[in-house]
């Protein structure tokens, strides 16, 4: 299995330590230096420079919008969608509404533990559709594996980064008490089972722990000693 996605920066000799974002916009900011030693993309694992993906890097071939798939864009493992139809504020104005006047929501939606750098395309492909397993193979995207079946809203991830995205929304369940379907904890308990934690997850979490003040504790322990505020 190819296991290049995100293994952040365990050579850096200090981590910068910030206060957590309090949005969308500060969150993606504060993203692409997390990301920039890297520089690998979620769902297809391909190398990126800039706000350029390299599609050659991971043979992914433009399923129809190409121009988006040649960008990167900043993707929430668990949608905005998800987070805010469980609050009253997304009935009365959608995702606009929350953002200006729901407290959590705005946290909710710009932690940076459910935060990962994505092809354009692909993450306007997964919308707002959830994870499961699917019987098609991989063929929409060239090498890519990940799958995304339209008729029945749903995605299938490349095995690489199964685990992580059941752990991602176990945090994010926990944290802002977010409701998942049994069909849902049952699928990511077997993911979290199938894949389990592997270095480069252990060191993403402590670099973004370092900048949102802890950890995803599914992911296990952070030191937080090991961060430090830039001058």
């Amino acid at each position: 299995m190819i296991r290049r996605l995100l293994p952040l920066l365990c050579c850096f000799a200090s981590l910068s330590l910030h206060a957590a974002p309090a949005t969308f916009a500060e969150a993606k900011r504060l993203a692409w230096p997390l990301y920039a030693k890297q520089s690998t993309e979620f769902y297809c694992g391909c190398k990126y420079s800039g706000n350029r993906v390299d599609l050659h890097s991971c043979g992914y071939t433009p399923r129809k919008n190409a121009n988006r798939a040649r960008r990167i864009e900043w993707e929430h493992i668990v949608p905005a969608w998800v987070i805010g139809h469980q609050r009253q504020c997304w009935q009365k104005g959608g995702r606009k509404n929350c953002a200006a006047n729901d407290t959590q929501f705005r946290k909710a939606e710009a932690d940076l533990h459910n935060l990962v750098p994505s092809i354009g395309e692909v993450n306007g492909d997964r919308s707002n559709y959830s994870f499961a397993w699917l019987p098609q193979k991989p063929h929409q995207y060239g090498r890519c594996q990940t799958v995304v079946d339209f008729k029945a809203r749903k995605v299938m991830p490349r095995p690489a980064i199964r685990g992580m995205i059941a752990r991602t929304y176990f945090y994010m369940a926990d944290r802002y008490k977010l409701r998942l379907s049994k069909q849902d904890r049952q699928l990511y308990q077997a993911w979290n089972k199938a894949y389990p934690v592997e270095p480069w997850e252990r060191q993403r979490n402590q670099r973004v722990a370092c900048v949102m003040g802890w950890g995803n504790h599914h992911v296990g322990s952070v030191d937080l000693s090991a961060c430090r505020k830039t001058p």
